[in-house]
């Protein structure tokens, strides 16, 4: 019976040890990736005219949608927190509560998923596409660094345009909750306003605008990285992008909880 268990659990230690070297191997192509693309950006001048043309698809092209669905989030916070804070007579505080819950968690985090879903994939299609049909082989053929012209520009314009876009997404969360508050809950405006402001300190913008400036690199790096090592044809691009969509989304949400940590329990 014994001799019988041996080879499960053999094959079980093989996979397991499989998928811990799979994960290291991993986890360094990203911090490679990401070294090469903070160095390579500031060793060289920038291609401003590609930095641009990045920046108008992930921060121009994605107003609308974070836009909407900050304002809509935002109004939905404000009912929640309507349904009990009218059991305690303490609608007033309605408009910290959502002001803080928006610049704080669910401006940045929000918005990062968006982000990943929408600009991420189509970096990593972009990319993947161009890697099945050689054309960044032909890149290295012609002495060009692929990471300089494909990967700089488009770290660099991340990095630049999720902090705004957070802004632009605390700024309608908070005016959804300032809508709801006003028009359906009976409070005074100028009220409103002076208890939205009221709680919030420097820590808490900060703290928001840090956890996005941090989840523009996660996004481009883990997205650029899946782009760069597609394989398979159609198949292979359609992997890596689903891939960099979901590897973004998990690695948001954990430097959320670590910085949330860091920012409210330990570097007070």
């Amino acid at each position: 019976m014994i001799a019988s268990l041996k080879p499960p659990l053999m094959e079980t230690a093989a996979a397991a040890g499989r998928w811990a070297v799979d994960l290291f191997e991993y986890a360094g192509g990203l911090g490679l990736l990401f070294v090469q693309s903070v160095g390579k950006g500031f060793m060289r001048p920038l291609r401003l005219p590609s930095v641009i043309y990045e920046l108008w698809k992930i921060g121009v092209q994605s107003w609308f949608i974070i836009t909407v669905t900050s304002l809509f989030i935002g109004m939905v916070l404000a009912f929640q927190s309507a349904y009990q804070m009218q059991r305690l007579a303490a609608e007033m505080y309605i408009a910290g509560l959502v002001s803080l819950s928006i610049v704080r968690e669910i401006g940045p985090v929000i918005t990062a998923l968006i982000v990943a879903g929408r600009s991420g994939s189509a970096i990593a299609a972009e990319l993947g596409t161009m890697k099945v049909t050689e054309q960044i082989d032909a890149l290295q053929t012609l002495a060009a660094d692929p990471v300089r012209h494909l990967v700089v520009p488009r770290f660099v314009a991340m990095i630049v345009a999720l902090p705004i876009l957070t802004l632009l997404a605390d700024a309608m969360g908070i005016f959804g909750g300032f809508l709801i508050g006003t028009l359906k809950l009976g409070i005074l405006p100028s009220l409103y306003w002076k208890m939205t402001y009221l709680p919030l300190v420097y820590k808490d913008l900060s703290s928001g605008l840090i956890k996005a400036f941090v989840f523009g690199m996660i996004i481009c790096v883990v997205s650029c990285f899946e782009g760069l090592r597609a394989a398979g044809g159609a198949e292979g691009v359609g992997r890596a992008t689903t891939v960099a969509v979901v590897g973004s989304f998990i690695l948001i949400i954990g430097a959320d909880l670590i910085f949330t940590a860091l920012f409210y329990f330990i570097w007070r």
